[in-house]
C-alpha cells in the first residue's frame, strides 16, 4: 500500500518549511522513527521522523526547496510493491530557498552586490604608442622609436625618408644621412610643456539596493507583530531600579561561584527569576485573553527573547516560579545556544505565558516591547547606567540605575494591576537577596 509523506506542521505557526536536506534516498527500507530529512521551519530545523515503514520510492521534492504544509514530499511503498505507471504524478510547487537565490523559473533571480559586480569594460583594443606603423598605410611610417628622436632633434620629416631597416623600417642611420642631404631645418619654435591629463578614475559601480527574501521567521514575526499592534490595546509603565544591590550581590556570588569552579551568574538570571516571582504574586499579569474570558495560567511559563542571525526566538523556561536563579541560569543558556543554531525543538519555544526583552547588552537605556500574543505583559529591560543620585540623606552620590518598562493588554491588564506587577518586580530587584529565600 502506497503511503505520501507529506509536509508536516511543526509548529504551531508553521505553513511552510524548507526541506534542508533528505537523510534517505530513494531505494532505502524506512521504518517507524527512522529520521526521513531535516526539515527548517519558521523557528528551528528540526528532525522529519517517519510514521510508518515501507521503502522510499520517489521523492518530489529536492534539498533547499520550500514547500507547503501538507503538500507531498515523497512516496513511500510496501516492501514488494511497485510504482503503478499510470498514476499521475502530484505537481509539486518547489519555491526556492531565499538564501540559495537559484536562477530558475519562479525563484529568485541572484542579486549581485556593488563589491562582486566588475564594470564590463569596452571591447578597445589599446595599441602603444612606440608600436610600429604598419608599412603601406598612408600618411603613416615605420620607424624605430630612436629614429623618430633623432628625426626630431634634426628636423627631418620621417615622410620624405626611405627605411633601410627590415621591412622598410626607418632606422637611425636613415635619419642621419637624410639630415645632412636636407636643408636646415627651420629654427625650432619653444615648445610650451602642457601638464598631463590626469587619467580618469577607474568607474565604481553605483551602489545597489538589494532585495533580501523573508525568511519563514520573518514572515511569522511581521504577521505575529502586526496583529500585536492593530489588535492588542497597549498601555505602558515604566520604572527606575537602584541596581546597586544587584550590581553588589551578583559579585559576591560569582567570586564564590568561580572559586568553586560553578557557572557565573548574570544579571538577566536575576532579571527573569524577579519577573518570574512577581507574576506569581500577581496572577492577573500572567494571562491572556480569550475572547469571551481571561485565561489566568497556573504556572508562569517564561518565555525570554533570544536575537537569531534571521530576528527573534523566545525560547520558554517551564515553571519558572519554582525555579532557582541557577537553574534558571543553565536552563536559559542552554535554550539560547540552540535557538542560535536552530535546533529548538516546539515545545520548547512555544506556550509562554509572559516574555521578558532585554537589550540592556546593546547600550539601551529604555524602550517599550510590543506584546507577544496571546500573552498580556511583555517586560523590557534596559542598560545599567551610572549617574548621580540622590541617597535618603538628600546628598548626590555615584549610583547605577536600570530602566525596566513593561508593556500590557488594557483587555486583561488594568494600569493598577500592571503598577503593581511592576512595583514587586521593582522590590525583589532592589533587594536581590529576596530571590534567594
Amino acid at each position: 500500500m502506497s503511503i505520501a509523506i507529506e509536509m508536516p506542521k511543526l509548529s504551531d505557526t508553521m505553513t511552510e518549511g524548507t526541506l534542508v536536506r533528505w537523510l534517505k534516498k530513494v531505494g532505502d527500507n524506512v521504518t517507524v522513527g527512522d529520521v526521513l530529512a531535516e526539515v527548517e521551519t519558521d523557528k528551528a530545523t528540526m528532525e522529519m521522523e517517519a510514521f510508518d515503514e515501507g521503502v522510499l520510492a520517489e521523492i518530489y521534492v529536492q534539498d533547499g526547496n520550500k514547500v507547503d504544509v501538507g503538500q507531498k514530499l515523497a512516496l513511500l511503498l510496501g516492501k514488494g510493491e511497485k510504482i503503478d505507471p499510470n498514476e499521475p504524478k502530484p505537481v509539486q510547487a518547489n519555491k526556492p530557498s531565499p538564501e540559495k537565490n537559484e536562477d530558475k523559473p519562479g525563484g529568485v533571480p541572484p542579486i549581485e552586490s556593488p563589491e562582486t559586480k566588475a564594470p564590463v569594460a569596452p571591447n578597445v583594443q589599446q595599441v602603444p604608442e612606440s608600436a610600429p606603423t604598419e608599412a603601406g598605410t598612408p600618411g603613416r611610417v615605420k620607424a624605430s622609436p630612436l629614429a623618430k628622436k633623432v628625426a626630431s632633434e634634426l628636423g627631418v620629416d620621417l615622410s620624405t625618408v626611405t627605411g633601410s631597416g627590415p621591412g622598410g623600417r626607418i632606422v637611425r642611420e636613415d635619419v642621419v644621412a637624410a639630415g645632412k642631404s636636407s636643408p636646415p631645418a627651420p629654427a625650432k619654435q619653444e615648445v610650451v610643456a602642457r601638464p598631463v591629463a590626469p587619467k580618469s578614475p577607474a568607474v565604481v559601480p553605483a551602489l545597489e539596493d538589494k532585495k533580501i527574501p523573508l525568511s519563514g521567521m520573518r514572515k511569522t514575526i511581521a504577521a505575529r507583530l502586526l496583529e500585536s499592534k492593530t489588535t492588542i490595546p497597549h498601555f505602558y509603565l515604566q520604572a527606575e531600579i537602584d541596581a546597586e544591590p544587584l550590581i553588589g550581590l551578583r559579585q559576591l556570588i560569582n567570586a564564590a561561584a568561580e572559586s568553586a569552579g560553578l557557572g557565573k551568574l548574570t544579571v538577566n538570571d536575576f532579571i527573569l527569576k524577579a519577573t518570574a516571582v512577581a507574576a506569581a504574586r500577581v496572577p492577573l499579569a500572567n494571562a491572556a485573553f480569550g475572547g469571551d474570558s481571561i485565561v489566568q495560567f497556573a504556572n508562569v511559563q517564561l518565555a525570554c527573547a533570544v536575537a537569531v542571525d534571521e530576528g527573534l526566538v523566545t525560547p520558554v523556561i517551564r515553571e519558572a516560579q519554582n525555579k532557582s536563579i541557577s537553574q534558571i541560569s543553565a536552563e536559559i543558556k542552554d535554550l539560547a545556544s540552540r535557538a542560535r543554531s536552530k535546533k529548538l525543538k516546539p515545545e520548547e519555544y512555544q506556550g509562554g505565558t509572559i516574555t521578558v526583552s532585554n537589550l540592556g547588552a546593546y547600550g539601551v537605556e529604555q524602550f517599550y516591547a510590543i506584546i507577544n500574543p496571546p500573552q498580556a505583559v511583555i517586560v523590557s529591560v534596559g542598560t545599567i547606567v551610572k549617574k548621580p543620585v540622590l541617597n535618603g540623606a538628600g546628598q548626590v552620590v555615584p549610583g547605577q540605575r536600570m530602566i525596566l518598562g513593561v508593556s500590557c493588554d488594557h483587555r486583561v491588564v488594568d494600569g493598577a494591576v500592571g503598577a503593581r506587577f511592576l512595583g514587586e518586580l521593582k522590590k525583589f530587584l532592589e533587594s536581590p537577596t529576596l530571590l534567594l529565600l
